[in-house]
């Protein structure tokens, strides 16, 4: 049988699909913040200061989802199902239970199917009200962090390396080639404690005279601040992997005839002029060269003795 192949029943619904289709460059991917059906006061805190972190490029369900069971099978439909509602590619998912208190999930998706999992859990937590520091430092929503990445850990652990990768995705933001150092003001440092933890915390960045030019840089902790515990992880298999990291060819210009660069000349152009008929080139009737003749006759006395008469034509 045949797919049927639904088309937009508007203009609206056209535009969002285009949104939504795969680009040379694609949007910034954005978070999504949920979480399982039992939750304790530590976790729901995290969740919000995530959010917060996180703010301008995430979204925050908090009713409880009974049908969301990460690392089981059928238990990550309903997952797959509002990563496509919501558009986002990253999701952290927080439960609770005896066997794994304070759990995290933090999780990509490809093409809104599930591509990797980590699963860690939150001890020690504190929260951004817990530290004293001068409110004017405060990290700027929409700006871009440092990462600090102590330890290692994160180049021979697997489980660490990976943890690595899906923190870098969840907090950098939109990848950008140029960078104004006055807008970059966080830290998020990571360290590796042990193989399977890392103390995570977040730093505001404070300027200072140095006497010279550049200025003495201090870190100022502003939290939230925790330990990761890593539990479980999943990583995406090889066929999936492949076809993920796959970059688009980027679109070949349309060739400019007559037209090359150099690199000392820059742009080059060369122009064709087709052969001109000067022998049958009309010219005016009364030449700009005869009339300089004729004033020269009228002035000069011998010239107008010498020159012929002109004859009168009459009845013969």
């Amino acid at each position: 049988m045949m797919l049927k192949v639904k088309t937009p029943k508007n203009a609206r619904v056209k535009r969002a699909l285009e949104k939504r289709a795969p680009k040379l460059v694609e949007n910034g991917r954005k978070t999504l913040i949920l979480q399982g059906t039992k939750t304790s006061n530590i976790l729901n805190t995290v969740l919000t200061e995530i959010f917060h972190l996180k703010r301008g490029n995430a979204i925050r369900y908090t009713r409880k989802n009974e049908n969301i069971r990460p690392f089981e099978s059928g238990g990550e439909t309903s997952l797959e199902f509002f990563s496509l509602k919501t558009d986002c590619s990253l999701f952290v998912f927080g439960s609770h239970s005896k066997k794994r208190p304070n759990n995290l999930v933090l999780g990509r998706t490809y093409d809104h199917h599930i591509y990797d999992l980590v699963e860690v859990g939150v001890e020690n937590f504190k929260t951004m009200e817990s530290f004293s520091y001068d409110k004017k430092l405060s990290p700027k929503v929409g700006s871009k962090p440092f990462f600090a990445f102590i330890g290692e850990g994160f180049e021979s652990v697997e489980e660490l390396k990976h943890l690595k990768e899906i923190l870098l995705d969840l907090f950098r933001g939109e990848v950008t080639e140029n960078l104004n150092l006055a807008g970059v003001d966080r830290v998020i440092v990571c360290t590796a404690v042990s193989s399977n933890t890392v103390f995570f915390t977040h730093c505001a960045l404070r300027l200072k005279k140095s006497g010279t030019v550049v200025p003495r840089m201090e870190l100022v902790e502003v939290g939230p601040s925790m330990d990761l515990i890593v539990r479980r992880h999943r990583l995406p298999n090889a066929e999936l992997k492949k076809e993920a990291m796959k970059t688009p060819s980027e679109q070949h210009k349309k060739k400019v005839k007559n037209v090359s660069r150099d690199v000392i000349q820059g742009k080059i152009g060369k122009i064709y002029i087709p052969d001109q008929q000067v022998g049958g080139t009309a010219l005016p009737h009364n030449a700009k060269g005869m009339k300089r003749e004729r004033r020269e006759a009228r002035m000069n006395p011998e010239v107008r003795r010498h020159a012929p008469k002109k004859q009168k034509m009459g009845p013969k």
